[in-house]
């Protein structure tokens, strides 16, 4: 273990990177898939390195692929490769990551930003080492280890519909979990006796040294950028703290205080964010808004009735305000039915005063239908969805029979 830390630059002794460094040495004799699953910045991309070095095919390629660096569209040509002409810009065949690290291995970071097309592709050269270069039509061979590493809920995202589930089993059968800084304890200290041993050498000054307070505090930090923010906080105490020996009070002039960004730190461990408040939400408006325009409906309904039957229509307020009208002003009045057009009325303001009753609205109608059609009857009454009898007895009540 110590000669595998040496080797690759680890430092810690911290139980769960121990652990993870014995799972990758006993993995890699092997073919077996690796997932490894850790927040970003705590140094997932040193186990691929690992387990390909201890590997039969440590003496083949190895490549590591950023998956979320790579544009939708041009990903499945870079993984499986490419024929000529089959797209805008493909001028040479091209083989692919897959064909390239032929007999080698490919690690695949940030496997959960796939997306859903590639990700089938990808499942089926795991299971049978077969796949297609775009634009091509006929199958081709590959022998490739995958080791892949995700900071994603991969469990959360399945249940979302971002991430294949039987991907994610023909992935995770060997899961590697890389601790996050806050969990490691003294291994923070001695990070930052690393980073900073590094500085004084490329920049030839003397080295910043922690106060014993300064050290209690750096490891009560919660680091949401672990490794990588402390190696950045590290950086710019030794550059531009003029104070060699670093007390708490000089340490908080680096270190972050909002607490937004401290509270990023524990997503993982109380669950990440989950989208089932906001479905609440919208199911809820959607439930609401259904039950508005059935009040419409049967609000427009019985007005039309009583208009079709004739019967003499009272002023009465609406029980629903024009305010729960508005979205219907989008409806054509030429081609809709009576009630459709009577609610566009409703929300123009600017025609229709606020103390107009429901026969000048009738009469209004009447008049618009009729100037429409040039004075067709007959059109208009199709137009508002009534008979040609009720037309006319309207047109008579109105004084328009003229």
């Amino acid at each position: 273990m110590q000669t595998i830390k040496q080797r690759y630059s680890i430092v810690g002794n911290c139980e769960a990177l121990n652990r993870a460094l014995d799972v990758a040495l006993q993995v890699a004799p092997t073919d077996l898939s690796v997932l490894i699953v850790g927040e970003s910045g705590v140094g997932k991309e040193i186990i691929p390195r690992v387990i390909h070095d201890n590997s039969p095919r440590r003496r083949e390629k190895y490549f590591a692929i950023n998956c979320g660096s790579i544009p939708e569209g041009t990903i499945d040509s870079e993984l499986f490769g490419h024929v000529k002409g089959s797209f805008t810009g493909a001028i040479n065949d091209s083989p692919g990551y897959f064909g390239v690290a032929h007999k080698g291995t490919l690690f695949l970071d940030e496997v959960g930003e796939l997306p859903m097309a590639t990700q089938a592709r990808l499942l089926r050269v795991l299971e049978t080492g077969e796949y297609i270069p775009v634009g091509a039509t006929e199958v081709r061979k590959t022998d490739v280890r995958i080791v892949a590493a995700t900071n994603v809920n991969i469990q959360q995202a399945i249940s979302e519909g971002r991430f294949r589930e039987d991907l994610y089993y023909r992935l995770n059968q060997v899961p590697v979990q890389m601790p996050p800084l806050r969990d490691r304890g003294e291994d923070i200290v001695l990070l930052f006796r690393l980073f900073a041993l590094q500085m004084a050498e490329k920049y030839r000054m003397d080295k910043v040294v922690l106060t014993d307070e300064a050290k209690q505090l750096l490891m009560r930090y919660k680091w949401p950028g672990n490794v990588r923010q402390l190696k950045n906080i590290t950086e710019q105490i030794s550059i531009l703290s003029p104070d060699r020996l670093i007390t708490p009070d000089v340490l908080l002039r680096f270190i972050p205080q909002d607490q937004e960004s401290t509270q990023l730190a524990t997503v993982h461990r109380d669950g990440d964010h989950s989208f089932e408040s906001e479905r609440e939400i919208l199911y809820k408006i959607l439930f609401e808004l259904r039950g508005n325009v059935n009040d419409i409906r049967r609000e427009m309904s019985a007005l039309k009735k009583k208009i079709d039957d004739g019967a003499p229509i009272a002023a009465a307020p609406s029980t629903l305000p024009t305010t729960q009208l508005a979205p219907l002003q989008p409806v054509n009045p030429i081609a809709t039915p009576l009630e459709d057009a009577e609610a566009e009325e409703y929300v123009e303001p600017e025609r229709v005063p606020e103390s107009l009753n429901l026969n000048d609205l009738g009469r209004q109608m009447l008049e618009k239908a009729l100037e429409r059609n040039g004075g067709n009857r007959k059109k208009a009454a199709q137009e508002l969805g009534i008979s040609d009898r009720t037309l006319y007895r309207r047109l008579k009540q109105y004084g328009l029979e003229k």
